[in-house]
C-alpha cells in the first residue's frame, strides 16, 4: 500500500514539471503571434499604467498567463525579430542592428561591429517550421528583416504576406505590399494604418479557418511618429492635465488603437469557434521610447532605467501574455525569465510539434501549467555593438538569477545590478560584491567567444590620424 502511495505521488510531482498536455484536436492547434513596436513594459494597464485604456490586452491577462520578467533579444526591433522567428541570438546571426542602424561616433576608439543587415534566407523560421507541420502562414505589418526574393516573408514561409512598405512611420500615408511586392495597397490618409493591419489579420483568419494555422500579426504601433485617430485623442487630452502632465496623450491614443486591433482579432478567434483551439502570444520587440524623438517623450518606462537601444531594464524588459482558453490557466502572473529566442521550443512543447533546432533559446512551457514547475533558465545575454538613435553606446550584458552585469565595449567598465532590490538599476555593486562582476563578466565573455559574437572594432578614423 505504501509503495503504491509513493508511486501515485510520485507521478503527480512529475506531471507538475511537464508542459501541459496537447488535447486531441479536430485540427492542430492554431497559433496567433502578436508584436507591438517599441511598446514598454508599463505601458498597459495589467501591468500598472493609469492612463493608456487597453481593455482588451488587460482581458487577454485577465485570462491568460502575464509575464513579469519577459526580454526582448535585443534593444531594437530587427535583431529582436530574427530572434523571435528562428531561436538563435541575434549575435550568433551577426544581425545585431535594425536595418538603417548606421551610426558611428567620430570621436570614439571604437566603429561599430560589422553586421549582417538582413535575415539570411537559409535561416530556417518560425513560419517555414510550422509550414512543414500543415500550417498556413500569414504575416502581416512590419517585417524589417529584409526586402525582395528570398529575404521576404514569402520567401521565409509565409504564404500570406501584408507587408508594411513606403512611409512606414506614417498612420495615414502609407504602403502595403501584396503578392511578393507585386501589388501594393497605397493609403492617402483614409485608413488608419493600425486598423488596416487588423483588416488584413481578419482576412488572413477568415481565409484559413478551415486549417491550422500560424499568424506573425506585428503592429507599427507605437512606434513614432505618434498620429492618433482623432476619436481617440480627445480622452486623453483631457486626462493630460489630472495626470499632471506625466503621460503623452497622443502615445496614448496610439496604444488604445493598437489595444482596440488585439481585440478585434479575439472577437474573430471567437466569432470563427477558434478561441478554444488558438494559442495567443502578445509582446512587445524591445522597450519604449524615453526621450525625445521626432516629437515629444512617448513613455517614461518607470520604474525601470532608460529606454529603447540601452541594455538598462528600460530598454529590453517587455510585457508578455500567453492565453489559450481552456488550456492555460487564466489571471496567473509568472517571475520566470524568458527571453525571445524562447518561443520556438515553447510552442513545440506546447502545440505537441517536432521541435526546431534554437540553439540559443530553452522552452518554458511548464511554466504555463496550472501549478508550475520551478524553471531556471540560466544566463541570458545581450549584445549590442552599436550606437544607436537613442544615445547608447556599444554594450553587453547578462543576467543570471537576480544579478545583471553590463559591459560597455569603449570603456571596458562594469555596472553589476542586484535586480531583485533594485529594479531601477540605481546602485552599481561592482566594488561591493567584485566576486559576482568577475564571475558574470567571464561569463559574458565565455559565452561571446562561444557563439561567435560579432565584435567592435578600432575606429578608421582615429587610426589614420595616428
Amino acid at each position: 500500500m505504501k509503495v503504491l502511495l509513493f508511486l501515485v505521488l510520485a507521478a503527480a510531482c512529475v506531471s507538475l514539471t511537464l508542459p501541459p498536455t496537447p488535447r486531441p484536436q479536430a485540427t492542430p492547434p492554431n497559433v496567433v503571434f502578436i508584436l507591438a513596436d517599441d511598446l514598454g513594459w508599463a505601458d498597459l494597464g495589467c501591468y500598472g499604467n493609469p492612463f493608456n485604456r487597453t481593455p482588451n490586452l488587460d482581458s487577454l491577462a485577465l485570462h491568460g498567463v502575464r509575464f513579469t520578467q519577459a526580454y526582448a533579444a535585443a534593444p531594437v526591433c530587427s535583431p529582436s525579430r530574427a530572434a523571435i522567428l528562428t531561436g538563435k541570438h541575434p549575435a550568433r546571426l551577426h544581425l545585431t542592428n535594425f536595418l538603417v542602424g548606421e551610426r558611428v561616433d567620430s570621436a570614439s576608439r571604437l566603429a561599430p561591429a560589422p553586421w549582417t543587415k538582413y535575415l539570411p534566407a537559409a535561416e530556417v523560421t518560425m513560419a517555414e517550421w510550422l509550414k512543414a507541420q500543415g500550417y498556413a502562414t500569414g504575416m502581416v505589418g512590419k517585417w524589417h528583416l529584409g526586402g525582395a526574393d528570398s529575404l521576404a516573408p514569402w520567401g521565409q514561409g509565409f504564404d500570406y504576406a501584408r507587408v508594411i512598405g513606403r512611409n512606414g512611420l506614417d498612420y495615414y500615408r502609407y504602403g502595403i505590399f501584396e503578392d511578393n511586392y507585386q501589388t501594393e495597397f497605397r493609403d492617402g490618409g483614409t485608413h488608419y494604418l493600425t486598423d488596416k493591419l487588423t483588416d488584413y489579420a481578419v482576412d488572413f483568419l477568415e481565409k484559413n479557418k478551415e486549417r491550422p494555422f500560424f499568424l506573425y500579426l506585428t503592429y507599427s504601433a507605437p512606434h513614432i511618429i505618434l498620429v492618433p485617430r482623432g476619436d481617440k485623442l480627445n480622452h486623453y487630452l483631457y486626462k493630460y492635465e489630472k495626470f499632471g502632465g506625466r503621460y503623452n496623450p497622443y502615445y496614448g491614443a496610439v496604444v488604445e488603437s493598437l489595444d482596440d486591433g488585439v481585440g478585434r482579432v479575439m472577437k474573430k478567434l471567437r466569432d470563427l469557434g477558434l478561441d478554444e483551439n488558438t494559442l495567443v502570444v502578445f509582446t512587445s520587440d524591445n522597450g519604449g521610447v524615453g526621450l525625445p524623438e521626432l516629437g515629444p517623450t512617448p513613455t517614461s518606462n518607470a520604474p525601470l532605467r532608460s529606454w529603447k537601444g540601452h541594455l538598462y531594464e528600460g530598454g529590453i524588459r517587455v510585457p508578455l501574455i500567453f492565453r489559450w482558453k481552456g488550456r492555460l490557466p487564466e489571471n496567473q502572473t509568472r517571475d520566470a525569465v524568458v527571453t525571445g529566442t524562447d518561443f520556438l521550443p515553447t510552442f513545440a512543447d506546447l502545440l505537441g510539434l517536432p521541435p526546431q533546432y534554437a540553439p540559443d533559446g530553452r522552452s518554458f512551457a511548464s511554466v504555463l501549467n496550472a501549478n508550475p514547475a520551478p524553471f531556471e533558465r540560466g544566463p541570458v545575454f545581450w549584445h549590442y555593438p552599436h550606437f544607436s538613435n537613442q544615445m547608447s553606446r556599444p554594450a553587453a550584458a547578462v543576467r543570471l538569477g537576480d544579478f545583471k552585469l553590463i559591459e560597455f565595449y569603449e570603456t571596458g567598465k562594469t555596472e553589476l545590478y542586484n535586480l531583485k532590490t533594485d529594479l531601477s538599476e540605481t546602485t552599481d555593486l561592482t566594488r561591493s560584491q567584485p566576486g559576482k562582476s568577475k564571475e558574470l563578466r567571464a561569463r559574458l565573455d565565455l559565452w561571446r567567444r562561444g557563439i561567435g559574437a560579432n565584435l567592435p572594432v578600432p575606429n578608421p578614423l582615429l587610426v589614420q590620424k595616428r
